[in-house]
Parts: C-alpha cells; sequence; structure tokens
C-alpha cells in the first residue's frame, strides 16, 4: 500500500463515522439528550439499557454524545473555513504583492504565533461570553497565521513561475491572477493544515467547555460532558471515559486523515520519507 494509504483510509474511516453520527444524531439517539433528564435513572452504569450509562441527572449518555459530535464537528468546520479565510487571503496577497504590506502581515503572522491559540481564545470568550457564536469567533480568530504562513511561502515560489508571467503579459490583474492561477496550486498544503486544524480547533473546543467558557449547559458538548464529569470521576468513571473517548477518536482520525492527504498531495514528502 502506498505511504499515506493506510493513514488516510483509517482517518478517513473514523472522520466518516463522526461525520455519520452527527448527521444522523436524530435518528439513532435513544432519548432527547436535554429533555430526557430521569433522576430515577440517575448514574446507571452501561448496560443493555443505556450502552455508555447515564449521568447525575438521568440522561442517555450515548444520545447526548451522539449530538455532542454536532456541535464538536461544527466548531472543527467553522473555525477553520474562517481560519482559512482569513490566513490565506492574508498569506496570498502579503507573498504576492509584497513590499510593506508583506512585512506588516508578517509581523502580525509572528506576533499571533507567539501568543498561544489557547490563550487567545481564553481572552475573547471572556470578552463575549460563552456560547456558540462567541465560540467559534475566538477559534476563528486565533489560528490563522498557520495558513497564512504556508501559503505566503507557497506563493513566493510560485509567482516567478512562467505562467504568473505569462497571465501577466496577457493582462490579468493582480487579484484574477491570485484566484485563478495562483491559489489552486498551492490549494494541496493548505487543505492539510485546515484537516489538522480541525482536530485542534475541536481540542480547543473541550478544553474551553471544560473551564465552563464553551457551551452552556444543558446542551451537549463532549468538553462540558468532561466538566460535568469530573467530580464523579471516581464513583461514575463512564461520565468521563466516554465523552473523552469520542474527542481522542475523532481527532485522531482528523490527525491520520491530514497525514493521508499530505502525502497524497504533496508528493515531495513521500519522496523524502523513502
Amino acid at each position: 500500500m502506498r505511504k499515506g494509504g493506510l493513514s488516510l483510509w483509517v482517518g478517513g474511516g473514523l472522520v466518516a463515522l463522526a461525520l455519520a453520527v452527527a448527521i444522523f444524531a436524530p435518528l439513532i439517539a435513544l432519548t432527547d439528550p436535554v429533555m430526557g433528564a430521569n433522576l430515577m435513572n440517575a448514574e446507571i452504569p452501561p448496560g443493555l439499557e443505556f450502552p455508555f450509562g447515564t449521568d447525575a441527572q438521568g440522561r442517555d449518555i450515548y444520545s447526548r454524545i451522539c449530538y455532542g459530535a454536532r456541535i464538536s464537528l461544527t466548531v472543527g468546520i467553522v473555525s477553520q473555513i474562517l481560519n482559512s479565510l482569513i490566513g490565506v487571503t492574508l498569506g496570498l496577497t502579503a507573498g504576492y504583492w509584497g513590499g510593506l504590506w508583506d512585512d506588516l502581515v508578517s509581523g502580525l503572522t509572528n506576533l499571533m504565533l507567539a501568543i498561544p491559540s489557547l490563550i487567545f481564545a481564553l481572552a475573547i470568550m471572556a470578552i463575549l461570553g460563552p456560547g456558540l457564536v462567541s465560540l467559534l469567533i475566538a477559534l476563528g480568530l486565533t489560528s490563522w497565521s498557520y495558513s497564512c504562513r504556508i501559503a505566503r511561502a507557497q506563493v513566493l515560489s510560485l509567482k516567478s513561475q512562467g505562467y504568473i508571467q505569462a497571465a501577466r503579459i496577457l493582462g490579468y490583474g493582480d487579484l484574477r491572477i491570485m484566484f485563478t492561477q495562483v491559489l489552486p496550486n498551492i490549494l494541496g498544503p493548505l487543505i492539510v493544515i485546515a484537516t489538522l486544524g480541525m482536530g485542534g480547533a475541536i481540542l480547543a473546543e473541550a478544553a474551553l467547555s471544560f473551564l465552563g467558557l464553551g457551551i452552556r449547559p444543558p446542551f451537549p458538548s463532549w468538553g462540558s460532558m468532561l466538566s460535568e464529569a469530573r467530580d464523579q470521576i471516581n464513583t461514575a468513571p463512564w461520565l468521563s471515559v466516554f465523552p473523552g473517548l469520542a474527542i481522542f477518536l475523532t481527532v485522531l482520525g482528523l490527525n491520520l486523515l491530514g497525514d493521508g492527504l499530505r502525502d497524497i498531495l504533496d508528493p515531495q514528502s513521500t519522496t523524502r520519507r523513502t
């Protein structure tokens, strides 16, 4: 099997499973994740009736994990779209135009890289308050520097190519050249960065929700479920095991998928490994 093939298939399978759970959550969940509370069923261990057990309010953990997949994947996808829009636009224009604009973008990128993204997200969430929209804004504004740096480096290596010079001779404007001639040729590394970034965004959402700055209870989020379970980790370990396992498998799948895509979209990476 080609290098990266196993990573691609395993990672793609895990990501496909997470997407299927998120999409079909209303069909496969056993109870309502919010309104299905029943104190008579509080903290029941995993069994036939409740495969993943129940929490202190008697809510089915399996159903809450199914619906929590929607929140985690939404955060991962939307935050990476925002990151890519900001980072790719800045990196593309900075690498192509150069000059003072390149210096400004490079300085801002270095500043963003110097600040831990989670700390920056914590500061934004403290200002905006908890909630899904605030979470998407915070994560969308904190990790664009990676895609910006990659886009800029790729543009610098391509803008002197013959087909770019030919486009200029034909009278193409800068924006047309950037978005029709340059951008399609640098999408490979950017797709890999976005895929890997989704896993980081899911971990960041879990961390922020664990700290009480993410998704507000009682709405299901894997991070908030871990936060609610920390006081019962000794008496009811299943409350933290299954949400943690969901985060682990999803992030692992995204990282393996990104690694496989890197080997396919960048043939030189395969050559370097052999």
